[in-house]
């Protein structure tokens, strides 16, 4: 029985997976790409994208808010959180559509199921149905990405335990929000939902928020979060959470141990990489702290398999598996 053969494959269709798609198309390749959700991956659909169109909707709500300083009369100015939640998803639909148009007019074969490495430059990929394809590749490109991590006894549940999943598309407005991370995803919905209406408590084991940045970047922006009227807890850590109600009321150790109340829990306390059911116990590829060990070419340790974007470490950032994908 023949099959597909290709000159790549690439697995996921996020900034790195579609750039190094249509990079290989450009230099001749023959080329599919493997998606097992959406096209254009977690930052277009689940991520960067339609988390900055709710934070345009939040600078829009705080300019009219402000507008008599600019010299513009607005008699009132509320906020819409489920019509703020309709456009961000719009947007996200909308570039969705770009992505799948640009691998139709690349001529990018796009396979859409979860991909599984069967050795020998061999993947099968299986769609919703449970119908398996296999397909032969002379080289791979691995960009499966990243989730979320979760915290034990914080366990997501999409009603009162939230990923950024759930503050992006919310079943409901809480009054009152802890948020547990102050990277830039803990961060960004701080701003967010704290702009809405929320009171917003932000908790994080680093010393200072945004610890990843320049000390002037994570001293400008606590300032100015604290000076908006949002609650930090730096250098401390979650030590348990207990329902409380409708509910949650967690503990807190710092320099003292204290206990806050929350309707939602937030959990944004970093990522691990997508590494699972992908086959790589049958390559040489190594894991370290969840993520595919490569050199600076994006080379694995299996001969013709790489791996870019967040599934190969940080920084998590779409323009680095972007320029990643480029280099493959």
């Amino acid at each position: 029985m023949t099959h597909p053969v290709f000159d790549l494959v690439v697995i996921g269709s996020g900034p790195g997976g579609y750039v190094a798609a249509i990079r290989a198309v450009q230099l001749g390749m023959k080329t599919a790409i493997v998606e097992r959700a959406e096209l254009g991956g977690i930052c277009l659909n689940w991520g960067c994208i339609p988390t900055k169109a709710l934070l345009r909707c939040a600078d829009v709500l705080r300019l009219t808010k402000d507008a008599s300083h600019f010299g513009v009369k607005v008699t009132a100015s509320t906020a819409n959180v489920p019509a703020m939640v309709a456009r961000s998803r719009a947007v996200a639909a909308q570039l969705n559509k770009g992505i799948d148009s640009l691998m139709k007019k690349n001529g990018i074969t796009v396979l859409s199921g979860h991909a599984r490495l069967e050795g020998k430059g061999s993947l099968k990929v299986t769609d919703k149905s449970g119908r398996a394809t296999l397909v032969r590749a002379k080289n791979i490109i691995l960009a499966t990405g990243a989730r979320a991590r979760n915290l034990p006894g914080l366990e997501p549940d999409g009603k009162t335990i939230w990923t950024y999943r759930d503050a992006l598309n919310p079943p409901s407005v809480p009054k009152r929000m802890v948020i547990v991370g102050a990277g830039a995803i803990g961060i960004e919905f701080a701003s967010f939902y704290h702009a809405v209406g929320v009171e917003v408590i932000v908790v994080e084991m680093a010393d200072r928020v945004l610890p990843l940045e320049d000390i002037d970047i994570s001293t400008q922006m606590a300032s100015s979060l604290s000076r908006d009227g949002i609650t930090l807890y730096m250098a401390t850590a979650v030590k348990g959470a207990v329902r409380e109600g409708a509910g949650w009321q967690i503990e807190l150790q710092g320099k003292t141990t204290s206990r806050i109340q929350a309707d939602v829990v937030l959990v944004a306390a970093g990522i691990v990489g997508n590494v699972e059911d992908l086959g790589l116990e049958k390559t040489a590829i190594k894991i370290e702290k969840t993520h595919i060990v490569t050199d600076q070419f994006c080379q694995t340790q299996e001969p013709g398999i790489y791996a870019i974007g967040d599934v190969a470490g940080p920084p998590w950032l779409a323009h680095k598996a972007s320029h990643e994908g480029v280099i493959c």
